[in-house]
């Protein structure tokens, strides 16, 4: 390692929030400091639910502005989001329309439709994406017949959009791309007959780049806006959240599960190659690209947008519900009195959450939750069961052992959560860093940057280094309890 320190900037958008993290990194550890954090809040127009991709961005260089009033000597800058969703550009370089939100229901029946002509076995051996309506392969598919997609030249995916934005630079980022379930999970290049046969145009699919690669550097228009007054770098990071986050994963060994916790739970393990099995295919299972060549052997749990979406309802009627005093009502609630499979699709599109779990409830013929509080602990229940059996599926399906789950992210300040977890895999769960994303996109800028040097391994050490860690051990009891949960929604053992 040397004895410089590093100044970055990492830009991380989330599903419900995007924020710019000022990073400092030598060889001791990183420092983070949050300059700028803004909403992220859908738009509904007509009959399509969009992203304001526009207003995203402006609120990066205001991010990106605070970042450089504290560190002039800024080192480079790096971009992460959510997966997915993209945004199309013409043969000049302009956005065609604001990206379609993947929450909106433009894929109903359309995945039935193209797995049907495509082939279940044949697209999770080309790919090894798990099928989610909302894939951007399905996103594709349903926008076949418009002007939209018709003028398009390129597609980018979220943070490749905002780092052309940045720098003029044309690129696409492999672990958001392994996402899209249009990326060759041997080959890491773009699956061309896939894209083929359903019916996309190849033009929309440029050239791939892989975290720690530069990206381009400020254009002078952008460098002007927030103040730069020499050109900047932007690094290629692992551009898709998770992947970030997984770096930032604290672990010793190998021998671990993760669980990095938001508005998605995406529940998995790290791992050398993919694992395309029948029964991989059958428990939808993704293998996405990681960092330094791994792969993210993951399922997505629907997360804590359950709980994101019951406090929204409650405060729009004007029954605003605190956070912390609700989640302490409902850890006396009685365990497991009524839970959900999290992932059923009904909880997937916005709207009256707690009416929904309702009625999931009813429907299996358990008590309906009848409070917030007892709302909220079917919710946390839900979560740590969809976590048990994510967690318990993967290790088996992989023959990899696991010995602790690491929980990070936002889900990390959440105990209740954390120790459920914990109760229900019957393993340790260490919560935090509760910044996985952001730390993860700030090491791997670090790295590119000559600042510090090594494999995931060294990169962990370094992260573990000052910071504070919580471990929940499982309790004894209730082995069976949870297995009886699981086998009311239908969920494996």
């Amino acid at each position: 390692m040397t004895t410089d320190r590093a100044a970055v900037a990492a830009v991380d958008l989330g599903a419900a929030s995007g924020r710019v993290m000022l990073g400092e990194v030598d060889p001791d550890g990183v420092t983070l400091t949050e300059v700028h954090r803004f909403d992220n809040d859908a738009v509904q127009v007509a009959d399509t639910l969009h992203w304001d991709v526009l207003r995203l961005y402006s609120q990066t260089l205001t991010g990106l502005r605070a970042a450089l009033a504290r560190r002039a000597d800024l080192t480079s800058i790096g971009v992460d989001s959510w997966a997915v969703d993209y945004g199309l550009l013409d043969s000049g370089g302009a956005l065609l329309a604001n990206p379609v939100h993947y929450r909106d229901r433009r894929t109903d029946g359309v995945a039935d439709r193209v797995v049907a002509r495509l082939g279940a076995d044949r697209l999770y051996r080309a790919t090894g994406v798990q099928q989610l309506p909302f894939n951007t392969l399905f996103q594709l598919v349903a926008a076949a017949d418009t002007p939209t997609l018709a003028a398009a030249d390129r597609l980018l995916m979220i943070p490749d959009l905002l780092a052309y934005w940045l720098t003029g630079q044309v690129g696409t980022e492999v672990t958001n791309a392994s996402t899209t379930q249009l990326l060759d999970v041997h080959t890491r290049r773009w699956a061309t007959d896939v894209i083929a046969d359903a019916g996309i145009p190849q033009r929309l699919f440029g050239p791939l780049r892989r975290p720690g690669e530069p990206a381009g550097e400020l254009r002078r228009q952008v460098r002007s806006a927030i103040g730069a007054d020499r050109p900047v770098p932007v690094t290629t990071v692992g551009s898709h959240d998770t992947a970030s986050a997984v770096v930032a994963v604290p672990a010793v060994d190998g021998s671990f599960a993760f669980i990095s916790c938001g508005t998605w739970s995406l529940v998995g393990l790290e791992l050398a190659a993919p694992v395309l099995s029948t029964a991989s295919r059958a428990a939808n299972f993704s293998n996405e690209a990681g960092v330094d060549g791994t792969v993210r052997y993951l399922r997505n749990v629907m997360g804590l947008w359950l709980l994101q979406e019951c406090l929204r309802h409650w405060r729009e009627r004007g029954r605003p519900v605190e956070l912390a005093a609700v989640l302490t009502q409902a850890a006396r609630q009685p365990p497991l009195a009524a839970v959900v499979n999290p992932d059923d699709p009904a909880f997937l599109p916005p709207g009256d959450m707690p009416a929904r779990l309702a009625r999931a409830c009813a429907d299996t013929g358990q008590p309906v939750p009848d409070s917030p509080a007892a709302v909220v602990r079917c919710v946390v229940d839900s979560l740590a069961l969809a976590h048990r059996s994510a967690v318990r599926q993967a290790a088996e399906l992989a023959d990899h052992e696991v010995t602790v789950v690491h929980l990070v992210g936002g889900g990390a300040r959440n105990e209740l959560l954390c120790q459920l977890t914990a109760d229900a895999c019957g393993l340790p769960v260490v919560a935090g860093p509760v910044e996985a994303t952001a730390l993860g996109n700030v090491v791997v800028q670090a790295r590119a940057a000559g600042t510090v040097r090594g494999g995931l391994a060294e990169l962990r050490a370094l992260i573990r280094r000052g910071r504070r860690l919580r471990t929940y051990l499982p309790t004894a009891a209730g082995a069976e309890a949870w297995s009886a949960a699981a086998a009311r929604v239908g969920l494996p053992a």
